[in-house]
């Protein structure tokens, strides 16, 4: 079988149907009112559900908080290891471009072997660096942890969203979808809190803030080896196990259908990377040096940013369940350029205001990838596709920090007097157009890209396959479960962990 190729007709319908299925019907509308509704799905997911949700969310927000430490601190790393802002940038750009090559081995081994062991060795990993950053004496040493790091945060998000959203009710799907995806801006939000209250108060400066994120993580390992596997990859394995097939081929002959699907998403999550980190990276920075503002201030205006990221990922990330992925994406960018200026022109009071409504529609936007790329994604690979497309684009997308300090140094600041101010230049002018540009590219993209909304996201053993397994002893019905909504097919193959031991 090679790979799958589509025909001019084919071609010519899809394009039509960009603009017929970029909103729901008005049949689609009627039905879709009934679930504006967060609630209802909130109040049927089982205690079970919520541990894997706030497991898998715990370790995406501590992995986004050791992220940003690091561009929290540029100024003070520059400053302790006498290099340039611009060369201590590169500390960000390895972690993004490393972290491709821990998606594709983590992926693999969450996909192969589950989401449970992965996911701790993983933040083991990370606990490690995280100590070792905080010993770092000289530039090399400083690049080579930060290059190992990525490696390890890369493979988190994968793993952390199948985790999470697998199994969830449906209504609630797109709402814990966007909270999930703010686990990144809550990271960002406790790293700008414990940096005014680590960094700026003790003796070690940035490096205690390195040595105290690596603490919780220890629990969130405790707890998650207290879990049994996901029930989802349980009904994978075993349904690898009965056709006797293998992880490789199966993978292999699944890109060959679906390589064009899996480009877009690499395409798309480029251009969602290059949003988050061209409006975020630097702006502490811009903030410090160009503008001068104090700690405080500078604290005040990060936390404000994050809130908004917050809100907008919980209400967009909510709304796309109605109005459709795709859409809430471009309406999020029409809206994101509109307060460009505010962003990054004004300088009063009024900053906070104008950082807020970006992040708000940059973090709205994302709110929705999570659940967009778990229905878009092949149910048994979802830890490898999701985290690997996310990483990929992430690669695309690594030098943005870099880009922006290296054009930022074309544009130097004056005083009054015409002196030229050293070391300051104007990042306000160069983060404007970047993340202008970068807006219009994620508009076009996620127009022309595709859509699964409501899919189902779980892997769900065929009826011949559950006649067989219990006809083999392999799956038994569940008793005593604290899940009432289980659907009927789920509920057949429910099993605990015993039966994973049956699996060869």
């Amino acid at each position: 079988m090679g790979f799958k190729t589509y025909s001019m007709s084919e071609c010519a319908q899809y394009t039509r149907e960009r603009f017929t299925t970029l909103l729901p019907s008005r049949e689609q509308w009627e039905v879709e009112k009934s679930h504006m509704n967060p609630f209802p799905g909130l109040r049927a997911m089982t205690w079970r559900n919520w541990q894997f949700y706030i497991i898998g969310m715990l370790a995406w927000t501590w992995d986004a908080l050791d992220f940003f430490a690091m561009s929290l601190n540029m100024s003070n790393i520059s400053e302790d290891l006498n290099r340039s802002v611009k060369d201590v940038s590169w500390g960000i750009t390895l972690v993004l471009m490393f972290r491709s090559v821990g998606a594709i081995f983590f992926g693999y081994f969450g996909d192969r072997y589950g989401r449970k062991w992965p996911l701790i060795v993983n933040l083991i990993c990370l606990i490690v660096i995280q100590i070792g950053t905080g010993f770092v004496k000289t530039y090399s040493e400083f690049l080579g942890v930060r290059a190992l790091f990525g490696i390890f945060m890369g493979s988190m998000y994968g793993l952390a969203s199948a985790t999470a959203l697998e199994g969830l009710p449906t209504d609630a799907r797109s709402f814990l979808s966007g909270v999930f995806q703010q686990g990144y801006a809550l990271g960002y939000l406790l790293a700008v809190i414990f940096q005014r209250a680590i960094t700026d108060t003790t003796e070690k400066g940035w490096r205690s803030l390195f040595w105290f994120s690596a603490g919780p993580p220890v629990l969130f390992i405790l707890w998650r080896a207290f879990l049994p596997e996901t029930e989802e990859f349980l009904q994978q394995k075993l349904h690898m196990s009965n056709r006797k097939s293998t992880f490789r081929r199966d993978a292999w002959n699944t890109f060959k259908q679906q390589w064009v699907k899996m480009g877009y998403l690499v395409l798309l999550m480029a251009g969602m990377n290059f949003m988050s980190h061209g409006s975020q990276d630097l702006y502490p920075t811009m903030l410090t040096k160009q503008l001068g503002f104090s700690s405080d201030r500078s604290t005040v205006t990060n936390s404000v940013a994050n809130l908004g990221a917050m809100a907008g990922g919980m209400v967009i990330g909510h709304f796309s369940g109605f109005i459709g992925r795709r859409a809430a994406i471009m309406v999020c960018c029409i809206c994101g350029g509109a307060m460009i200026y505010p962003w990054a022109f004004v300088t009063g009071n009024g900053i906070n205001a104008g950082v807020f409504f970006l992040q708000f529609f940059v973090q709205g936007a994302w709110g929705v990838i999570p659940i967009h790329l778990s229905e878009l994604s092949p149910p048994e690979f979802r830890a490898f596709v999701v985290g690997v497309s996310y990483q990929l684009g992430n690669l695309v997308s690594s030098a943005s920090s870099t880009i922006e300090t290296t054009i930022g140094e074309r544009f130097p600041l004056y005083t009054e007097t015409g002196e030229r101010r050293e070391g300051v230049y104007d990042y306000a002018k160069v983060m404007a157009i970047f993340v202008g540009a970068v807006f219009a590219y994620v508009f076009l993209i996620s127009f022309i890209g595709p859509e699964n909304r409501h899919a189902n996201i779980n892997f769900v053993l065929s009826d011949e396959e559950q006649r067989e397994m219990v006809s083999q002893g392999k799956i038994i019905t569940h008793k005593g479960s604290d899940d009432e909504n289980l659907d009927e097919e789920k509920a057949v193959a429910f099993h605990t962990e015993n039966v994973v031991s049956e699996v060869k």
